[in-house]
């Protein structure tokens, strides 16, 4: 064992209430930063699931058309310019493949779906009710939406007239899996479609107004043979999704929507969330800074006289400033590893206490090895961080005066 090893366990060996007490403060700060951050992560993933889990991160259209000048033709009086907003209505992508093939390319795209969506109504009986018809590609949709896993009833599987709905759309026009309704787009096409599935995203707007049909058959609906109004992304990281949307209206031309220019406020909750975290992370980090600090500093004290015998008998200086900073790393890695574990602990506990009634977790904590190698590190650089202004005090000492006043 070396020697600064070995000044340095035994210093901390010497004063074993002050090492106690030490590691106690360094386990309870990297406990706290387990078990929040853990906590947070999974508020944050559920949140995401909730809400980005039911809608594409990127959704690509041709623009608005823009307004048109109205002018008023008289020659009697001064011509008036006014701008007048253009009716919208439904257009499909000019050479759509080739757009999917080129964001596809764009990095951070994982997943790319061509839809059609448009509105209608659908009609059993007396009843009638205001729907969205989704026409999609079933295979590249369920990459963006998995109705698959939201299924409560019959199965996702279109084609030869059969539809899948919302729960809710189910419910006003009171169809079960296996009845027909007819459907009316905005063109005045109808037809009549067969029930195959019901599904719930937990949206209401959502489940009270989807119809989800082929592409081709909502290409028959709207007289877009061929084509598609939307092209729906998502993306590998989802706060990356405006950067990858900026990147697809330059490849394109077209206009690219990130849901974080649609949900700005959802945006701004997920940012707070973040914040907060960094904040409880950073006060935990000074309160640990400052508890190994004051203990180094009073070892330092306490130990003027031999580090003063220590500097007399030709003891350099960098070897007492290595003393201190290993007593601040071992401090720091032994703490990280204890408080890693109480953090995972009361993570589980929590977990435990705050499952619903069926016994399913509200949300998953996320626990993983980064965030245990993010905590030692940190606890560990702060360790030997805190111990730089003692070290370098106990380097600094001078013998003859440490001797005569330690």
């Amino acid at each position: 064992m070396s020697f600064e090893w070995f000044v340095a366990l035994r210093y901390m060996r010497d004063a074993r209430g002050q090492t106690t007490l030490i590691l106690a403060a360094v386990a309870v700060g990297v406990s706290v930063i387990v078990f929040l951050s853990a906590l947070i992560g999974g508020l944050q993933a559920s949140l995401i699931d909730k809400t980005l889990g039911t809608q594409p991160h990127i959704t690509v259209r041709k623009p608005r058309e823009a307004p048109r000048p109205l002018v008023e033709p008289t020659a009697t009086r001064a011509v008036a310019r006014q701008i007048a907003e253009s009716p919208q209505r439904l257009r499909s992508i000019d050479q759509w493949p080739s757009v999917v093939a080129d964001v596809e390319r764009a990095n951070g795209v994982t997943a790319v779906s061509p839809s059609i969506t448009g509105a209608g109504f659908a009609v059993r009986a007396d009843a009638k009710s205001p729907i969205v018809v989704r026409g999609v590609e079933p295979e590249r949709f369920l990459t963006i939406i998995d109705l698959r896993k939201r299924m409560i009833a019959g199965r996702f599987e279109l084609g030869g007239g059969a539809v899948v709905i919302g729960s809710k759309l189910a419910a006003n026009l009171g169809v079960e899996v296996g009845d027909k309704i007819r459907i009316t787009s905005t063109e005045n096409v109808d037809d009549v479609v067969a029930i195959e599935g019901i599904f719930t995203l937990g949206n209401e707007a959502i489940d009270a107004t989807w119809l989800v049909t082929t592409l081709r058959h909502a290409q028959a609906l709207y007289g877009l043979p061929g084509g598609v109004t939307t092209i729906e992304l998502k993306v590998a990281d989802v706060f990356e999704a405006e950067q990858v949307a900026v990147d697809v209206r330059g490849r394109t031309g077209l206009q690219a929507d990130s849901w974080m220019t649609i949900n700005a406020e959802l945006l701004s909750g997920l940012s707070a969330q973040s914040s907060s975290k960094s904040m409880i992370q950073f006060f935990v980090i000074v309160a640990v800074a400052l508890g190994i600090a004051s203990v180094l500093i009073v070892s330092v004290v306490q130990k003027s006289r031999e580090i003063g015998i220590l500097r007399a008998v030709g003891t350099p200086a960098r070897r007492i400033l290595l003393v201190f900073l290993i007593q601040g790393g071992v401090l720091g890695i032994i703490g990280s590893l204890i408080g890693s574990g109480l953090g995972a602990l009361l993570a589980k506990f929590f977990d435990v206490i705050t499952r619903d009634a069926s016994g399913t977790p509200k949300f998953n904590l996320q626990l993983d090895l980064s965030l245990f190698a993010f905590a030692t590190a940190l606890a560990t650089g702060v360790g030997l961080l805190s111990a730089v202004i003692p070290a370098r005090r106990a380097s600094r000492l001078d013998p003859a005066t440490a001797i005569r006043n330690g």
